[in-house]
């Protein structure tokens, strides 16, 4: 298979549609229970790492050892670096959802593809003009997002600033996993990254006296509830289907998350945005999918979400 067909859109047949809808529904779920959550969002971001690894550490184990020879410890060091920057993507992202709405966190936070791009240019890429484009409504959409939160609060517009680190934050994550996986496996790749962001997340944890666990039932559930469906559904069938549908149409799919969250949001919250920030919603999302169109993705897509 060429790069030019291996980067291409693929339509998706009935078998794809399927997975691709439960992908979604379990992305979009994910910061609407966040929101539901009373316990601290470090407690959150640690169990749904430490399960993600525990869960693939077997699959590696047996399935992949082999993958595993010849192996030295400098190999590991881009997932290493993907584990720092997915700590540091839930530690900003996650506060965000209570701070604004769960609509412009979720918009904010998948302009991941736009920072990718910005580092691709900055590393001497030269971008189509359909990406600047995209970046330019993503950049007016952010902007109106940031205006309509100023007359709401300072503190709903610290939170958009939390959801475009997050975005960054992811950014650097996706960069770093595509580094990592030209030599590991996904599962190995995948159990080094994960198991790295819960040790952090841990270690932060411990220094600011965050406890880990002691919780009520209920938000043991909800805490069960977002890992399998954003850490275990979502990423697994996305994955899934990555190499059918190939990564652009991924990276499309993912981006209904914005009105799957926002619809969620509505049902489970009874949370709607101020109406003059719903464009700005819009502009992100249509300025991110230009950008994502036009771009050749820099690696399997994974929401970070």
């Amino acid at each position: 298979m060429s790069a030019g067909t291996a980067w291409a859109v693929h339509r998706p047949g009935p078998r794809e549609l399927g997975v691709l809808s439960l992908a979604v529904v379990g992305i979009s779920l994910s910061a609407p229970l966040t929101t539901l959550l009373t316990a601290p969002m470090l407690a959150l971001a640690f169990w749904r790492n430490a399960a993600g690894a525990g869960v693939l550490l077997p699959v590696l184990a047996v399935r992949e050892r082999a993958t595993l020879e010849g192996l030295r410890l400098r190999d590991l060091g881009s997932s290493v670096v993907a584990g720092l920057f997915l700590a540091a993507h839930f530690a900003s992202w996650l506060p965000s959802l209570s701070m604004t709405t769960v609509a412009a966190s979720t918009a904010l936070v998948t302009t991941t593809p736009i920072w990718t791009a910005l580092a691709a240019r900055a590393v001497g890429v030269r971008l189509p003009a359909a990406v600047w484009a995209g970046l330019w409504l993503a950049v007016l959409g952010v902007a109106l997002i940031a205006g309509v939160d100023v007359t709401v609060s300072t503190r709903a517009l610290a939170g958009d600033a939390l959801a475009l680190l997050g975005a960054i934050c992811a950014g650097g994550y996706v960069l770093a996993g595509a580094r990592a996986r030209a030599r590991l496996s996904t599962s190995a790749y995948a159990v080094v990254c994960y198991g790295v962001c819960a040790v952090v997340i841990a270690g932060a944890a411990l220094i600011t006296g965050t406890p880990l666990g002691g919780f009520s039932a209920r938000d043991w559930w909800l805490i069960a509830a977002i890992t399998f469906c954003a850490q275990l559904l979502g990423h697994t069938l996305l994955n899934q289907v990555l190499a059918s549908v190939g990564p652009t149409m991924v990276s499309l799919v993912v981006l209904l998350e914005v009105p799957g969250a926002l619809l969620f949001a509505l049902v489970l919250l009874g949370q709607l945005p101020p109406v003059l920030a719903l464009p700005g919603v819009l502009l992100v999302v249509a300025g991110v999918g230009l950008v994502v169109r036009a771009s050749r993705p820099v690696t399997l897509v994974e929401p970070a979400t």
